[in-house]
This record gives structure tokens, C-alpha cells and sequence, in this order.
């Protein structure tokens, strides 16, 4: 696990007991803790002591610390803010369990520590005054990595439907499909989450005795989450919106196809029937039909004036015209 000591943004490698040292004496402190997959499936199997009693905090309150699987929380226990925070990693969305009060923040979570790397960075530059300013921030940068995910998942889609338009191939259906089902899991996985933060910010800490910095903090923080929701909420809009685009086109080239066999259709259906009709044995075709001028005017004539009426006849419903345009 990594101890950063604060204001002075100083980390160091340090071993559990030596945080746990460190939590009761340093004023302004950050732990994050990697568990490694041996820790993970112990305090998953519940055979190890909790997490948050090795670090000297209450067991039962906080047993669900650094478990896998636990749903989204807020809560505030004894002056302790308590969240299971979500946050995109690549394909997936990890949780980061935190846990924060005026003195220290203690983070854990399972794989390398992205989001712990991107924080050292603001807290260099922007030197937080307290842990819960540290805290805010961390859920900040866990709402930006929705919001990137979100931003080029769009991106990704308005392109996908402007290549429709140029030319339509079927990997484009596939990967819009895989588009809508990231935009799901996004919205999924932000949505409770940001339900359950508000709660607790609006009814627990945005109370009169709550400092005004810590409230504007905490307004930030929403009106962010919101901002998120609105950009995953284009994200799925914009998903529908190509796959109904593709429909479209998936429909236009149909009714080209149906405009073509229309044309076909008008001009040899009468050829066909003249065709058949003239082909069966009837006393007056065999008997009476005989001369030279007779096979001309019928099977030539009569064939021709058939076909100059059809091509008529699409010429004046402007078919053919308008399978000459879609071309």
C-alpha cells in the first residue's frame, strides 16, 4: 500500500501495521491500498480479518471494505464518509471503496492504481486543504473517466454513421451494437451511484453546520455527475439514432430492389400472358391463324405495341425516373 503525507505530497511504500500507525498520528493523511488476488479471495472468503479492522476502524460498520461484488454505497457513519465508487477502466468499470473523514482518506481497490496516479498529479498542483477536499476530488476524477468514455464513444458513433451514408458494410451494424451495449453499462453503472451520493450530500450534508467549502464542493460534484448523465444520455441517443439511420438505408436499398422488380414486372407480365395466350391449342389459333401477316401482327406487333405501352406507363408514374435518381 501507498501512505501520502499531506501538504507535503510525499508518498511512501509502507506495510498495513504501519498504516495503521500512521492513521492515528498524521493529521492529514492518504492510504491507497492494492489488494493483490491472494488478499482479495481471503477477504472475499471471509478468512482474513476485515479490511477496515486491520486499519483500525470500526468491523461491523465497515466489514463490506475492499470485498468484490459490493453494490454501489453512500453513507456517513460516525463522521466517516463511506462510498463504493465506480469508475471506467478500458472496457470495464472497476469500483474504488473509499473511506474519508478530516484526516485521513483511505482508498482500496483491486489492479493498479490508475486513478490514484492521475489524483497525485491535482494534488500537486491545486494543494488541498484537508482530506475531504482530497475525497472530492477523487470522485471527480472518477466522474471524468466516465465522461472520456462517454465523449469518445460518440465521437466513435457520429463517425460510424457518416461512413454509413458513404458506403454501408456490415461491421458497422456490429460494432454500433457494441457501441449501445457500452452505453448501457455506462449509464447503469453511474446512475445508482449518483442516486445514492445525492442522498447523502442533500439530506446529510448540506446542513447548516456543514462548511460552506464542503458545500460548494459538494455542489460541484453534482452538478459534474449531471453533466456526465447528460453526455451518456447523447451517447445513447446518438447509438439509436445511427441504428436507425442504418435502418433507413437498409430500407432505401430495399425499395430499389422492389422498383427494379417493378419495372420487370410491367414490362414482361403482358409479354407473358400475350405469350401464353397465343401458345394454347384453340381451334380458331390453329385452324384460322395461318398466313404470314397474322404470325407478324400477333406474335410481333401486338408484342411490340405492348412493350412500347409499358415503357408509356412507366414513363408517366416516373419509376423508372426515380430508380434513375436513387442510382
Amino acid at each position: 500500500m501507498t501512505a501520502v503525507s499531506m501538504p507535503e505530497v510525499t508518498s511512501a511504500r509502507v506495510t498495513l501495521t504501519e498504516a495503521r500507525r500512521m492513521l492515528d498520528e498524521t493529521r492529514f493523511l492518504l492510504v491507497d491500498i492494492e489488494l493483490t488476488q491472494e488478499d482479495a479471495a481471503r477477504q472475499d472468503a471471509q478468512e482474513a480479518e476485515p479490511l477496515a479492522g486491520s486499519l483500525g476502524l470500526d468491523t461491523e460498520e465497515m466489514a463490506w471494505f475492499g470485498r468484490q461484488a459490493e453494490p454501489v454505497r453512500a453513507d456517513l457513519v460516525g463522521g466517516l464518509l463511506c462510498l463504493v465508487v465506480p469508475l471506467v477502466h478500458g472496457e470495464r468499470v472497476a469500483h474504488v471503496h473509499a473511506l474519508a473523514n478530516d484526516r485521513f482518506l483511505v482508498t482500496a481497490h483491486r489492479g493498479p492504481a490508475f486513478l490514484a496516479e492521475r489524483i497525485m498529479g491535482h494534488l500537486t498542483r491545486e494543494q488541498p486543504h484537508d482530506s475531504v477536499a482530497v475525497f472530492f476530488l477523487m470522485l471527480q476524477e472518477a466522474l471524468a473517466t466516465f465522461r472520456q468514455a462517454a465523449v469518445a464513444a460518440l465521437l466513435e458513433v457520429e463517425e460510424l454513421e457518416d461512413e454509413m451514408f458513404q458506403q454501408r458494410r456490415p461491421e458497422q451494424v456490429y460494432r454500433l451494437a457494441q457501441l449501445r451495449r457500452r452505453s448501457a453499462l455506462l449509464h447503469h453503472s453511474l446512475l445508482p451511484y449518483v442516486h445514492v451520493v445525492d442522498e447523502v450530500i442533500t439530506r446529510r450534508l448540506m446542513g447548516p453546520n456543514f462548511p460552506r467549502e464542503r458545500q460548494r464542493l459538494a455542489r460541484e460534484f453534482q452538478h459534474a455527475a449531471r453533466l456526465v448523465l447528460t453526455t451518456i444520455e447523447s451517447l445513447q441517443d446518438a447509438a439509436r439514432r445511427a441504428f436507425a439511420s442504418y435502418s433507413s438505408l437498409v430500407a432505401g436499398e430495399q425499395n430499389g430492389v422492389i422498383n427494379r422488380l417493378a419495372i420487370v414486372s410491367v414490362i414482361f407480365l403482358p409479354l407473358s400472358f400475350l405469350s401464353g395466350f397465343f401458345g394454347m391449342n384453340f381451334t380458331f389459333l390453329t385452324d384460322k391463324l395461318e398466313t404470314r401477316d397474322d404470325f407478324w401482327f400477333l406474335a410481333v406487333g401486338l408484342q411490340t405495341a405492348v412493350l412500347f405501352g409499358s415503357l408509356y406507363v412507366l414513363h408517366r408514374t416516373r419509376i423508372w425516373r426515380r430508380l434513375r435518381d436513387e442510382d
